[in-house]
């Protein structure tokens, strides 16, 4: 027994050790350098984090990022279970289907930069159809609308990494209780009702999870397409840190690193919690 806790921690130590110096370390610093000033010499307490919360670009980078997280997670995740319970209908077809829904994950970034300025540049394929159509062109980048392009173009890009997760929950669930289902005259709706959606309890927690930390990844393509000023509906937390960093506001930037830390943590301990009440 000895010998194989041996072995184990021998195979984890690796691991472990780049966790704890590329990650732990780093954050134990960034939470200490955040009670100090941009040199980390002078103390300053909680002025930066009283710095950080009065900060308008602050708070329009939260509202704006929690707006996207309460609008696309939920979104991502009805989206990708109703691809999953498709691609598991039409099996041994549904191959093809889910192969076509995971291309977007291997398409780089660039390129869906570029095929984002494409669509929906003020000159691109969508204004050109619109004025075809005779209405008036919409400055998607400029305007409001950069909010739900950056919503549909997320959407695009991680529907098929979530639907192999939901797969893989539908896949735990036994043909036979289905069946058992069917024969007492179950029909599509009550088995997924009482059955399904109980059943995919367990994988919800870990997409949920997933996608609220992946949603934070989003910013390279609005980076990329609008700068590091983009539009005011798609100015994200991740561009105020990206500026905060390139002008050495290191105190504010790391109070607000640990804020957000802190937020985030809060929030995948409630959801636990909930599915734990829920089981």
């Amino acid at each position: 027994m000895k010998g194989e806790r041996a072995a184990a921690l021998a195979f984890l130590a690796p691991s472990l050790a780049g966790i704890l110096i590329f990650f732990l370390i780093p954050f134990v610093d960034t939470v200490r350098r955040s009670f100090f000033d941009a040199r980390g010499r002078s103390f300053i307490g909680l002025d930066g984090y009283v710095s950080v919360l009065g900060n308008s670009a602050f708070q329009l980078a939260a509202g704006n990022t929690a707006r996207f997280v309460a609008v696309c997670i939920p979104l991502l995740m009805l989206v990708s279970l109703a691809i999953a319970i498709l691609v598991r209908a039409l099996r041994p077809g549904g191959k093809v289907f889910k192969t076509t829904y995971l291309l977007p994950m291997a398409v780089p970034v660039a390129s869906i930069v570029l095929l984002w300025q494409v669509m929906f540049h003020q000159n691109g394929i969508l204004n050109t159809i619109l004025s075809a159509a005779g209405f008036e062109a919409v400055d998607f980048m400029g305007s409001s609308a950069a909010f739900w392009v950056l919503i549909f173009t997320y959407l695009w890009k991680n529907s098929g990494y979530d639907m192999i997760l939901w797969l893989a929950g539908l896949e735990n669930i036994s043909e036979s209780v289905y069946e058992a289902a069917r024969v007492d005259g179950a029909n599509a709706w009550l088995c997924f009702r009482y059955i399904t959606l109980p059943g995919l309890l367990p994988t919800f927690g870990l997409v949920a999870i997933l996608s609220l930390l992946n949603g934070f990844k989003v910013f390279r393509e609005a980076y990329l397409v609008a700068g590091a000023y983009p539009h005011d509906s798609i100015y994200l937390l991740q561009h105020l840190f990206n500026n905060w960093f390139l002008n050495l506001d290191i105190s504010r930037l790391c109070a607000a690193a640990v804020l957000l830390s802190t937020v985030l943590l809060v929030v995948i301990l409630l959801l636990q919690r909930f599915l734990r009440e829920g089981d």
